[in-house]
């Protein structure tokens, strides 16, 4: 739909509201299960993040997941605490810190696998719908954020 800037829009077509609206869903789809395993959704995309890649900074983590060091550095510590992940600090500069997923982590990670299983099948989209949102969404945030 393209704006009519003349008339306020409704609420029903805010593109913001419905993705606002969308994103606390799914969070709360997900809090069941993450709960259940004692973590929050930040938590559970940090520890998604690290058992794809294995170890990242801190800064690159932040970048991943759009959290700012103020937020990012207190769930580490947490995580830290629990077990999940180790922190350490880089041999050749000071400044940077690495994290990595322990095996506790690691199997913490393995055990909530099914979460994003259960979303697409609620969402009953089809594979190409699916995909098809996946890049939109993609796409827009790059736009906006850059």
């Amino acid at each position: 739909m393209l704006l009519d800037s003349s008339k306020p829009i409704p609420l029903d077509d805010h593109l913001c509201f419905s993705l606002y609206a969308t994103s606390r869903a799914i969070q709360k789809l997900y809090h069941d299960g993450l709960s259940k395993e004692g973590l929050t959704y930040p938590q559970y995309l940090v520890l998604v993040s690290l058992y794809q890649y294995k170890e990242l900074t801190v800064k690159r983590l932040g970048e991943l997941l759009s959290l700012d060091s103020g937020t990012l550095t207190p769930l580490l510590k947490r995580l830290e605490n629990e077990g999940l992940v180790l922190r350490k600090r880089s041999k050749t500069d000071e400044r940077v810190v690495n994290v990595q997923l322990t095996e506790k982590g690691s199997d913490k990670r393995e055990s909530i696998n099914e979460l994003p299983e259960i979303l697409v099948a609620k969402s009953n989209f089809t594979t190409d719908e699916w995909n098809t949102l996946e890049n939109l969404s993609k796409k827009l945030f790059n736009n906006i954020t850059q």
